[in-house]
């Protein structure tokens, strides 16, 4: 395969795989961070962990809980207790999504988030968005 054609393969492709989202939140008792997702059956993953946990977090510290709720509120992923941890899961629907932050303890704490959406198209999202004949046209061009 020529370095054109790659280049264009690796265009395309990333031209499907979604959004990537980093942020750092300070929660004191609960904080929430919305995501559309565009799709039904996207690929939904990321992590997060408390910054200086084990600087001032004691062995009796009960530590955060994270919770991801669908557009129609349903939890679809928990998370109790940590100091960090990474999640993934499919979307039950497409629409916008939830994810929170719980602080049991009144001392603000600093969460370092990182999400991704993900979509790979079907057949059908190809045609239908026009992405066959561009790549097509693409390919042959090189």
């Amino acid at each position: 395969m020529e370095m054109k054609q790659i280049y264009v393969l690796a265009a395309l492709w990333l031209s499907f795989v979604g959004r990537i989202s980093s942020l750092s939140i300070t929660v004191n008792d609960v904080e929430c961070v919305y995501e559309y997702v565009f799709y039904e059956g996207d690929a939904i993953s990321g992590n997060f962990v408390v910054v200086d946990h084990d600087i001032f977090w004691g062995s009796d510290h009960p530590g955060i809980d994270f919770t991801v709720s669908s557009p129609g509120g349903n939890v679809v992923h928990n998370i109790k207790g940590t100091s960090g941890d990474k999640f993934e899961l499919k979307a039950p629907r497409s629409g916008m999504y939830k994810f929170c932050f719980h602080n049991p303890y009144s001392t603000p704490e600093t969460v370092s988030f990182y999400i991704h959406v993900g979509h790979i198209p079907n057949e059908h999202d190809v045609a239908k968005d026009g992405w066959l004949n561009l790549s097509l046209l693409l390919i042959m061009s090189v």
